[in-house]
């Protein structure tokens, strides 16, 4: 049976983990916004003012700290004035990037705010760059916004909001290397700063805007949007013209062209799955090694505000819409990626699963009247007491599980930890698809009181939810937990993931 073990120092406090790191992504594509989030107010489906109520209420559960939109490649198509007034009066759009569709525009800026007070999420705008102006988004900040008397002002009371809304988070395009653009690295830099400029702070609205960044691991583009980073000489005091620097990636088991299936996969499909996974850790620290020269003193953050598994769609599903099935396999991808954002809480300040209802690494499917969590929901929700919470060091001794896959090494237990209110809340992950795993914990510093531990697994790693089996993967309590002298000891059966909430006191 593989081993593991590592030391977690319970009295040496990490930087914290910001709860925006456990982010969503809700984008005008295939089913996510209509009939995922939007159903319209005349629906026998329970809603209010159009929004999916059931589908608030699971995403309430896990405590969902931000949510972004419209897009994506979406956003930079999407011209925000089109989608306010009266809804039977907008005009209709064609979603190009996303099966070519119309779309009546009923949920617009009015909705999405609604949808965000609703979840109590603060919501993230991304803006479009691509075939916007820089006019259109700084009045839609302004419109949003602002207070007293302006045009965008009375143009928002005439549309029946009195308040400004607080919106903090600005995305500065989309992925302008590609479906945002295809520009340069240099002139999307150019156009970072000439759009950040005119994003304003009004009133006690302070925005965090985001430059559109990186795919993967080109560096490169992140060091030419760090050298942008301060406007020198444009005040007595110089100022940042963007405070985040946004990077995307997803976990495939194979090249774009051939992804794969979400259900129908081998063992071996899942071990380069977990290898491609991993990857996440070496690109975000050789994004933050980047900013660092730039940045020692980490004001500026980096966000991963898409991220997640992408496989081939469903068979029998419009190829534009991007909906998979979610098994155990997507949910061990999801945990080893928290593990890692965990260590990267300095820099990391937020991230954002692709997508929360109906499209690629979703929480909830939708059909109908129906409603499914998914394995990757319950990570979330399983994790949701790491967020805002002091990361604690963790140190894997050597020798620790490990799995040869193809030319490379696959570590098969993945640990972080983390402390709030007194109690520790420990994540582990056993990768290896085939053997259980007996990992030993060794805390230091402090004692721990009688623990509760929860399980993630199944039958096997193709198991998934739906309406008729809504499930199949569901947690459960864990049984194999002891404490030790030492610390925990854990026999982890094959693809699981394990949480163990406990108080905990620092030794005097």
């Amino acid at each position: 049976m593989p081993t593991a073990s590592a030391i977690i120092n319970l009295d040496i406090e990490g930087p914290t983990i910001s709860r925006h790191l456990y982010g969503h992504f809700a984008e005008h594509l295939g089913r996510c916004v209509y009939g995922g989030f939007w159903v319209g107010e005349d629906s026998p489906v329970p809603n209010e003012g159009g929004i999916r109520l059931d589908v608030v209420e699971a995403l309430r559960a896990l405590d969902i700290p931000n949510l972004r939109w419209p897009g994506g490649c979406f956003a930079d198509e999407y011209h925000w004035k089109d989608g306010i007034g009266p809804r039977g009066q907008r005009p209709r759009m064609v979603n190009t990037h996303w099966g070519d569709v119309e779309e009546n525009n009923h949920f617009g800026t009015h909705e999405f705010m609604a949808l965000c007070e609703l979840l109590g999420a603060e919501p993230y705008i991304s803006g479009n760059v691509g075939s916007g102006t820089v006019r259109e988004m700084s009045e839609w900040v302004e419109y949003l916004t602002r207070d007293g008397d302006s045009p965008m002002v009375r143009l928002r009371k005439a549309n029946g909001r009195e308040e400004p809304w607080r919106v903090r988070f600005w995305g500065i395009g989309n992925e302008t290397w590609g479906c945002g653009g295809n520009m340069r690295a240099e002139y999307s830099a150019d156009l970072a700063r000439q759009y950040a400029t005119y994003c304003r702070d009004h009133g006690g609205n302070e925005l965090y805007r985001i430059a559109s960044g990186a795919s993967d691991d080109d560096y490169r583009w992140t060091e030419t949007l760090m050298r942008q980073i301060s406007c020198f000489g444009c005040e007595a005091t110089p100022k940042t013209f963007f405070q985040g620097v946004s990077v995307h990636c997803y976990t495939l088991a194979g090249p774009w062209e051939a992804k794969g299936s979400a259900t129908d996969f081998t063992t071996d499909d899942h071990y380069r799955t977990m290898l491609s996974a991993r990857r996440v850790d070496r690109i975000l620290t050789g994004h933050s090694t980047v900013m660092d020269v730039y940045d020692p003193r980490r004001t500026v953050g980096l966000v991963l505000d898409e991220w997640g598994t992408w496989w081939d769609v469903e068979p029998g599903t419009d190829p534009g819409f991007l909906f998979q099935q979610n098994t155990m396999r997507d949910a061990l991808v999801a945990s080893t990626h928290f593990d890692v954002f965990h260590r990267h809480a300095a820099r990391l300040h937020m991230a954002n699963i692709a997508q929360t209802v109906n499209v690629l690494q979703a929480m909830l499917l939708t059909d109908g009247d129906a409603l499914v969590l998914t394995p990757t929901y319950h990570v979330f929700e399983m994790n949701k007491g790491h967020q805002d919470a002091t990361s604690l060091p963790v140190h894997p001794r050597t020798g620790s599980a490990r799995r040869r896959v193809g030319d490379a090494e696959l570590e098969t237990v993945s640990v972080s930890a983390s402390v709030k209110d007194g109690h520790l809340l420990v994540s582990v992950s056993n990768l290896d698809a085939e053997e259980p795993a007996e990992v030993a914990l060794d805390l230091r510093g402090g004692t721990i009181g009688e623990p509760y531990a929860r399980l993630l697994t199944a039958d096997r790693l193709q198991a998934h939810n739906t309406p008729r089996a809504p499930a199949a993967v569901a947690p459960r309590p864990f049984e194999g937990l002891a404490v030790t002298g030492r610390g925990l000891a854990l026999t982890l059966p094959p693809h699981s993931f394990v949480t163990v909430r406990a108080p905990m006191a620092l030794t005097d």
